[in-house]
């Protein structure tokens, strides 16, 4: 049975830690919902400085439900001074990594290398830059997956930021020493011309045992297409060497089954029937970005300058 006396008498005791309980929690509740919830959506940046805010908060209100613990004074000041020993603790044990990527993260926001919504390289991982935190950097690549990074990773590694002026799309091709550089040239800048590339321009890379390379190179200024233009790029080589009554075929190339004299390795022209209607050319980066369009939008919402480039796009272009 239950000694309702002791309770009413213990009530008085015990008021204010719940009194004190209570209003932290709901004022914790309410800077949440009414700041984080509304202001600070998961995909923008700016969640940073709350989320920080926020724990400083919640040790705050740690510390008035502490204080208001119905014990001596003395115990009082045990209890707090081990929560500070507890805290060292834990933070001489991370601060490696911990305090390193939060200071990493800094550093990147002041440096400004990149913001929400840039396509950013690192080794052999690309992809658009989705969120921004203050320990890692999240990218959605070309597969439409997320991969997270520490920050302090990226401040110890190159990181490739691409233009939003634009930046330069190439293909490269090797063809044989019985073909007129001069005519390849020609052909290839054709090629670069029909998918939109400004000023294209051709540079041999390599002289080989039995083939030259060539590369390809034009400029892009709406980078949002740049998947979908690289593969449209080769397709281009493509038929217009093909147009050329050029081969596009290695010149140790044997093939075993035997051909008449004079057949060349071209496909035939596609006729009506064989002619492929067009597709969206941002299909692909539609559906590869979903989450870095959605976070560049919210980013752009709240007003944050994404995307902006120091250089004009002539610039860019003089950059080649």
């Amino acid at each position: 049975m239950f000694d309702f006396e002791q309770i009413y008498a213990a009530i008085p005791k015990y008021l204010p830690l719940i009194v004190t309980t209570t209003v932290v929690v709901v004022a914790l509740r309410l800077i949440q919902w009414l700041w984080l919830g509304r202001k600070f959506d998961a995909f923008s940046d700016r969640k940073i400085i709350p989320q920080v805010l926020m724990l400083l908060f919640s040790l705050v209100g740690v510390v008035f439900v502490v204080l208001s613990l119905p014990v001596s004074d003395t115990l009082r000041a045990q209890i707090l001074s081990l929560m500070g020993l507890v805290m060292t603790g834990v933070m001489a044990l991370s601060s490696t990594t911990f305090v390193a990527n939060a200071f990493a993260g800094s550093m990147l926001r002041l440096t400004r290398s990149f913001r929400v919504g840039d396509y950013i390289r690192i080794g052999t991982q690309g992809g658009r830059v989705t969120e921004r935190g203050i320990f890692h950097t999240e990218i959605q690549t070309e597969d439409r997956d997320l991969t997270t990074f520490p920050n302090l990773f990226l401040v110890t590694n190159a990181v490739t930021v691409v233009r939003t002026s634009g930046t330069i799309v190439s293909a490269t091709i090797s063809l044989g020493y019985d073909l007129a550089h001069a005519r390849v040239e020609e052909l290839l800048i054709e090629a670069a011309k029909q998918v939109e590339l400004e000023d294209p321009y051709v540079h041999v890379l390599e002289l080989g045992d039995f083939s030259v390379t060539y590369k390809v190179c034009g400029f892009l200024s709406d980078i949002k297409v740049m998947l979908t233009t690289r593969s449209r790029l080769k397709k281009s080589i493509l038929d217009t060497l093909h147009a050329a009554n050029i081969e596009i075929v290695s010149p140790t190339f044997m093939n075993q089954r035997p051909q008449k004299e004079g057949v060349v390795f071209i496909p035939r022209a596609c006729t009506q029937a064989d002619s492929v209607s067009p597709v969206d050319l941002k299909t692909a980066e539609e559906l590869a970005f979903d989450k870095a369009d959605d976070a560049e939008a919210e980013a752009l919402m709240n007003g944050e300058p994404i995307g902006e480039d120091d250089g004009d796009s002539v610039a860019g272009k003089s950059a080649k």
